[in-house]
């Protein structure tokens, strides 16, 4: 689990008005969707591990969280369905690039928040049309594709 400061600073590098659709790549425990789900109209958030999505899809329902989706899958892959999104957070470390169908996902203006291992180590970047803003050194799990 991320801790709260990560989770208060990458929901805040968002800049979200309260009526956006954000997605999540990473439930975990659903804590961090849980928090945006008070800052946005409606959260998707993807976990990889069907366990861990069940756990949290219950977590949340029990405290009565009712903007939130969670599904199991490939992260990576985003939520076409549902696109387009109003912002988009990536609890895992990828490689150099945030995952293009996440990007190609996010609304006109919309920003994405995702840590970057590149030649300089891992931080957190905020992307925004075409732009990105290094924040600060972190270190998250890999992000992982089937």
């Amino acid at each position: 689990m991320s801790q709260p400061w990560i989770v208060a600073c990458m929901t805040s590098l968002l800049e979200l008005q309260g009526d956006e659709r954000v997605l999540e790549v990473g439930t975990g425990s659903g804590y961090g969707a849980a928090v945006l789900s008070r800052c946005c109209a409606e959260v998707v958030t993807i976990e990889r591990h069907e366990q861990l999505a069940e756990r949290a899809r219950a977590v949340i329902a029990e405290l009565g969280y009712s903007n939130v989706e969670v599904r199991a899958g490939d992260g990576t892959r985003g939520a076409p369905d549902r696109a387009p999104f109003g912002g988009a957070l990536v609890t895992a470390v990828a490689e150099s690039e945030p995952p293009r169908a996440i990007v190609e996902q996010l609304a006109p203006g919309a920003a994405l928040v995702c840590p970057i291992r590149d030649g300089l180590g891992e931080h957190l970047v905020r992307f925004r049309g075409g732009d990105q803003e290094r924040v600060v050194a972190v270190r998250f799990v890999p992000l992982v594709s089937d």
